[in-house]
Protein backbone atom coordinates (compact mmCIF):
# COMPACT_ATOMS: atom_id res chain seq x y z
CA UNK A 1 0.00 0.00 0.00
CA UNK A 2 1.30 3.54 -0.82
CA UNK A 3 0.81 6.22 1.93
CA UNK A 4 0.83 9.73 0.97
CA UNK A 5 0.30 13.13 3.67
CA UNK A 6 -1.39 15.63 2.28
CA UNK A 7 -0.56 18.60 4.62
CA UNK A 8 -2.59 22.30 4.36
CA UNK A 9 0.19 23.81 7.10
CA UNK A 10 0.67 23.96 10.34
CA UNK A 11 -1.51 25.90 12.68
CA UNK A 12 -1.52 27.15 16.34
CA UNK A 13 -5.37 26.26 18.03
CA UNK A 14 -6.50 27.54 21.11
CA UNK A 15 -9.71 27.56 23.31
CA UNK A 16 -11.93 29.51 20.54
CA UNK A 17 -11.47 26.55 18.35
CA UNK A 18 -9.92 28.94 15.27
CA UNK A 19 -7.28 27.44 13.70
CA UNK A 20 -4.45 30.39 12.55
CA UNK A 21 -1.58 29.79 10.13
CA UNK A 22 1.99 29.22 11.75
CA UNK A 23 4.94 29.89 9.51
CA UNK A 24 7.60 27.31 11.68
CA UNK A 25 10.55 29.61 10.82
CA UNK A 26 9.21 32.85 11.34
CA UNK A 27 6.45 32.73 14.31
CA UNK A 28 6.99 32.81 17.58
CA UNK A 29 4.17 30.45 19.65
CA UNK A 30 4.66 32.57 22.49
CA UNK A 31 3.13 35.64 21.38
CA UNK A 32 -0.18 33.23 20.38
CA UNK A 33 -2.59 33.24 22.96
CA UNK A 34 -2.12 31.23 25.93
CA UNK A 35 -2.56 27.89 25.87
CA UNK A 36 -2.21 27.49 22.54
CA UNK A 37 -1.44 23.71 20.49
CA UNK A 38 0.93 23.66 17.85
CA UNK A 39 -0.15 21.13 14.89
CA UNK A 40 -0.36 20.19 11.34
CA UNK A 41 -3.59 19.43 9.45
CA UNK A 42 -2.82 16.46 7.12
CA UNK A 43 -5.13 14.26 5.36
CA UNK A 44 -3.75 11.08 3.92
CA UNK A 45 -4.46 8.94 0.79
CA UNK A 46 -3.84 5.61 0.57
CA UNK A 47 -3.49 3.45 -2.26
CA UNK A 48 -4.36 -0.19 -2.24
CA UNK A 49 -4.98 -2.56 -4.92
CA UNK A 50 -8.71 -2.03 -4.63
CA UNK A 51 -8.93 1.39 -3.92
CA UNK A 52 -7.62 5.33 -3.89
CA UNK A 53 -8.52 6.58 -0.44
CA UNK A 54 -8.96 9.26 1.21
CA UNK A 55 -8.49 9.51 5.20
CA UNK A 56 -10.14 12.68 6.31
CA UNK A 57 -10.68 15.86 4.57
CA UNK A 58 -8.88 19.07 5.79
CA UNK A 59 -9.94 22.61 6.90
CA UNK A 60 -11.65 22.92 3.43
CA UNK A 61 -9.56 25.86 2.62
CA UNK A 62 -9.71 27.19 -1.28
CA UNK A 63 -6.44 28.75 -2.63
CA UNK A 64 -6.02 30.67 -5.81
CA UNK A 65 -9.64 29.69 -6.44
CA UNK A 66 -9.17 25.94 -5.84
CA UNK A 67 -9.81 24.07 -3.03
CA UNK A 68 -6.43 23.13 -0.94
CA UNK A 69 -6.97 19.45 -0.90
CA UNK A 70 -7.47 19.58 -4.81
CA UNK A 71 -4.19 21.32 -5.48
CA UNK A 72 -2.50 18.82 -2.96
CA UNK A 73 -3.95 15.64 -4.94
CA UNK A 74 -2.93 16.68 -8.06
CA UNK A 75 0.71 17.13 -6.72
CA UNK A 76 0.81 13.81 -6.53
CA UNK A 77 -1.15 12.92 -9.86
CA UNK A 78 -3.76 12.17 -7.99
CA UNK A 79 -6.87 13.60 -9.68
CA UNK A 80 -10.27 14.34 -7.39
CA UNK A 81 -12.22 12.42 -9.63
CA UNK A 82 -10.39 9.02 -8.80
CA UNK A 83 -11.11 8.97 -5.16
CA UNK A 84 -12.99 6.15 -4.48
CA UNK A 85 -13.60 6.02 -0.95
CA UNK A 86 -13.42 8.50 1.84
CA UNK A 87 -13.07 7.35 4.92
CA UNK A 88 -14.24 10.12 7.83
CA UNK A 89 -13.08 9.69 11.87
CA UNK A 90 -15.28 12.62 13.22
CA UNK A 91 -16.59 15.45 11.70
CA UNK A 92 -15.27 18.58 13.43
CA UNK A 93 -13.98 20.72 10.69
CA UNK A 94 -10.45 20.60 10.73
CA UNK A 95 -10.98 16.99 9.70
CA UNK A 96 -14.35 17.53 7.53
CA UNK A 97 -14.35 20.76 6.07
CA UNK A 98 -13.06 19.29 2.97
CA UNK A 99 -16.66 17.12 2.43
CA UNK A 100 -17.94 19.54 0.19
CA UNK A 101 -17.40 22.73 -1.98
CA UNK A 102 -19.96 25.84 -2.78
CA UNK A 103 -20.40 26.60 -6.33
CA UNK A 104 -21.41 30.35 -7.50
CA UNK A 105 -24.08 30.10 -6.76
CA UNK A 106 -24.12 29.45 -2.71
CA UNK A 107 -24.70 25.24 -3.18
CA UNK A 108 -22.57 22.77 -1.60
CA UNK A 109 -21.70 19.90 -3.76
CA UNK A 110 -19.37 16.63 -2.31
CA UNK A 111 -16.10 17.63 -3.27
CA UNK A 112 -15.52 13.75 -3.99
CA UNK A 113 -18.90 12.95 -6.33
CA UNK A 114 -16.94 9.54 -7.39
CA UNK A 115 -16.55 8.58 -3.51
CA UNK A 116 -18.71 6.64 -1.38
CA UNK A 117 -18.35 8.61 2.17
CA UNK A 118 -18.49 6.76 5.17
CA UNK A 119 -19.31 8.26 8.74
CA UNK A 120 -21.35 7.55 11.70
CA UNK A 121 -24.70 8.21 11.63
CA UNK A 122 -24.52 9.14 15.30
CA UNK A 123 -21.89 11.51 14.46
CA UNK A 124 -23.76 12.91 11.64
CA UNK A 125 -26.67 13.60 14.10
CA UNK A 126 -24.02 15.17 16.97
CA UNK A 127 -22.70 16.79 14.48
CA UNK A 128 -26.07 18.53 13.08
CA UNK A 129 -26.97 18.90 16.79
CA UNK A 130 -24.29 20.77 18.23
CA UNK A 131 -23.42 22.79 15.43
CA UNK A 132 -20.60 25.61 15.68
CA UNK A 133 -17.34 26.35 16.47
CA UNK A 134 -16.57 22.50 16.38
CA UNK A 135 -18.84 21.79 13.82
CA UNK A 136 -19.76 23.36 10.32
CA UNK A 137 -23.13 22.34 9.62
CA UNK A 138 -23.74 24.07 6.29
CA UNK A 139 -21.10 22.71 4.72
CA UNK A 140 -21.56 18.94 6.12
CA UNK A 141 -25.51 18.86 6.18
CA UNK A 142 -25.15 17.73 2.38
CA UNK A 143 -23.94 14.40 3.42
CA UNK A 144 -27.67 13.47 4.90
CA UNK A 145 -28.65 13.62 1.67
CA UNK A 146 -26.08 11.95 -1.07
CA UNK A 147 -26.58 8.26 -2.45
CA UNK A 148 -22.76 8.08 -2.03
CA UNK A 149 -22.87 8.60 1.85
CA UNK A 150 -22.73 5.22 3.56
CA UNK A 151 -23.98 5.44 7.67
CA UNK A 152 -22.10 2.96 9.14
CA UNK A 153 -23.91 1.74 12.83
CA UNK A 154 -21.22 0.84 15.25
CA UNK A 155 -18.04 -1.57 14.46
CA UNK A 156 -17.84 -3.10 11.55
CA UNK A 157 -15.95 -3.33 7.63
CA UNK A 158 -15.77 -2.27 4.25
CA UNK A 159 -15.05 -4.90 1.45
CA UNK A 160 -13.35 -6.96 3.79
CA UNK A 161 -10.19 -5.10 4.39
CA UNK A 162 -10.59 -1.78 5.86
CA UNK A 163 -12.25 -2.08 9.66
CA UNK A 164 -13.41 0.35 11.98
CA UNK A 165 -14.25 0.80 15.28
CA UNK A 166 -16.35 3.33 17.05
CA UNK A 167 -14.28 4.62 20.34
CA UNK A 168 -16.15 7.78 21.73
CA UNK A 169 -12.58 8.82 22.56
CA UNK A 170 -12.23 12.61 21.48
CA UNK A 171 -15.52 12.87 20.58
CA UNK A 172 -18.32 10.66 21.81
CA UNK A 173 -18.54 8.79 18.31
CA UNK A 174 -15.39 9.21 16.77
CA UNK A 175 -14.27 6.53 14.91
CA UNK A 176 -10.59 4.90 14.02
CA UNK A 177 -9.69 2.40 10.85
CA UNK A 178 -7.20 -0.57 10.13
CA UNK A 179 -6.43 -1.02 6.78
CA UNK A 180 -5.20 -4.88 5.87
CA UNK A 181 -3.77 -5.65 2.92
CA UNK A 182 -0.95 -8.62 2.03
CA UNK A 183 0.15 -8.88 5.27
CA UNK A 184 0.22 -5.09 5.84
CA UNK A 185 -1.71 -2.81 8.07
CA UNK A 186 -2.51 0.42 8.17
CA UNK A 187 -3.94 2.27 11.44
CA UNK A 188 -5.82 5.71 11.46
CA UNK A 189 -6.58 7.00 14.83
CA UNK A 190 -7.47 10.70 13.72
CA UNK A 191 -7.97 12.48 16.59
CA UNK A 192 -7.88 9.71 19.50
CA UNK A 193 -4.06 9.08 18.03
CA UNK A 194 -2.96 12.45 16.61
CA UNK A 195 0.50 12.74 17.01
CA UNK A 196 4.12 10.16 17.65
CA UNK A 197 4.65 11.97 20.96
CA UNK A 198 1.27 11.09 22.15
CA UNK A 199 1.19 7.43 22.09
CA UNK A 200 4.96 7.46 23.35
CA UNK A 201 4.02 8.82 26.68
CA UNK A 202 0.92 8.69 29.16
CA UNK A 203 -1.21 11.99 28.22
CA UNK A 204 -4.45 13.16 28.95
CA UNK A 205 -6.11 16.13 26.72
CA UNK A 206 -8.35 17.63 28.52
CA UNK A 207 -9.78 18.76 24.66
CA UNK A 208 -10.78 15.06 24.34
CA UNK A 209 -14.55 14.12 25.32
CA UNK A 210 -12.69 10.90 27.09
CA UNK A 211 -9.51 11.99 27.82
CA UNK A 212 -8.50 9.01 30.16
CA UNK A 213 -9.83 6.19 27.47
CA UNK A 214 -7.65 8.25 24.78
CA UNK A 215 -4.49 7.63 26.69
CA UNK A 216 -5.52 3.77 27.36
CA UNK A 217 -6.51 3.28 24.04
CA UNK A 218 -3.56 4.93 22.52
CA UNK A 219 -0.83 2.94 24.94
CA UNK A 220 -3.01 -0.60 23.55
CA UNK A 221 -2.83 0.74 20.09
CA UNK A 222 1.17 1.47 20.17
CA UNK A 223 1.71 -2.09 22.32
CA UNK A 224 -0.02 -3.86 19.45
CA UNK A 225 0.73 -2.04 16.31
CA UNK A 226 4.40 -2.18 17.53
CA UNK A 227 3.96 -6.12 18.38
CA UNK A 228 2.36 -6.53 14.77
CA UNK A 229 3.96 -3.69 12.80
CA UNK A 230 1.64 -1.69 12.15
CA UNK A 231 2.12 2.18 10.47
CA UNK A 232 0.83 4.65 12.05
CA UNK A 233 -0.83 7.35 10.06
CA UNK A 234 -0.51 10.63 12.40
CA UNK A 235 -3.16 13.84 11.37
CA UNK A 236 -1.81 16.78 13.79
CA UNK A 237 1.63 15.80 13.99
CA UNK A 238 4.33 18.38 12.69
CA UNK A 239 7.38 16.66 12.15
CA UNK A 240 6.32 12.66 11.76
CA UNK A 241 2.95 12.10 8.97
CA UNK A 242 3.53 8.42 9.72
CA UNK A 243 5.74 5.81 12.08
CA UNK A 244 6.38 2.04 11.33
CA UNK A 245 9.19 0.11 13.68
CA UNK A 246 9.87 -2.54 10.75
CA UNK A 247 11.30 1.11 9.16
CA UNK A 248 13.30 2.28 10.93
Amino acid sequence: MQIIPLSEGVFTIDKTKIFVPFDLENDDLQKRPIGSLLVEVQPFVVITSKDILLLDTGLGFSRHGELQLYTNLKANNIQPQSITKVLLSHLHKDHAGGVSIKDRLGNYHLSFPNATYYVQKKEMEFAMETGFPSFMAEEISILQHEKNVVFLDGDGSIDDYIFYHVTGGHSPHHQVYWIKEKGETIFFGGDDAPQLQQMKNKFIAKYDYNGKKCMELRQLWWQQGQELGWTFLFYHDVKAPYYNSKNL
